[in-house]
């Protein structure tokens, strides 16, 4: 029994540790920009050793990884995107309007969630290294996957317009749902998130339906 303690309380440990490495380089790539997010100063501002952060997460690359996929979940529990309430409700909605309308929303929280951390992180003249590119292959793919899943389901449920592929759907829904465009629209345009919502309903109603 001492044992099976002893191994529940060391799974705990490391999960907060975890948590604690990733929330203090989250804050330094926020403030300080990512280069100053040095695996040194994310120990240091975390009350670790380097090592500890090689160990519980891994280098720079899959600090920034781990930051996002954490920010973007809005917690740190290992649930898919494509298995979360926010989405599934989206097999709710009874007509196709009121999809478009819940898909806005999602999207909208989803850019809310972690604009600031990718506009810290790739906003232009920020300093980056090799990691960074990859990072942004990998986002995106998994953006695009989420996007294709999406459209099926809509597309099974409410067919499409007739000539728009299922493809060319993905195509539309991938680059509308992009946090760049909310950070243009709402950080540099100085659109309000709702106004951002409101227009993207506007635009998958107009591209899908």
């Amino acid at each position: 029994m001492a044992r099976g303690y002893d191994n529940a309380a060391r799974t705990e440990a490391a999960a907060e540790t975890r948590a604690r490495i990733l929330a203090s380089a989250r804050d330094l790539m926020l403030v300080n920009g990512y280069a100053a997010a040095s695996i040194a100063a994310i120990a240091d501002a975390a009350g670790v050793s380097p090592q500890t952060i090689y160990n519980a997460v891994g280098n720079k690359a899959a600090v920034l990884k781990a930051c996002y996929d954490v920010t973007l979940a809005g917690d740190a529990e290992p649930v898919p995107m494509s298995a979360r309430a926010e989405f599934t409700a989206l097999g709710t909605a009874a007509t196709a309007s009121a999809w478009t309308r819940a898909y806005a929303r999602w999207s909208r929280v989803i850019a809310e969630r972690v604009g600031a951390l990718l506009e810290a992180v790739l906003a232009p003249g920020t300093a980056t290294d090799g990691g960074v590119a990859d990072f942004v292959a990998t986002i995106e793919r998994e953006r695009r996957i989420g996007s294709t899943r999406a459209v099926a389901a809509f597309a099974a449920r409410f067919g499409l317009p007739d000539g728009l592929t299922q493809e060319r759907g993905v195509d539309i829904v991938w680059t509308l749902n992009s946090p760049e465009v909310y950070g243009r629209l709402v950080h540099r345009c100085g659109w309000t998130p709702d106004d951002y919502e409101a227009w993207l309903v506007g635009q998958l109603g107009a591209s899908l339906t």
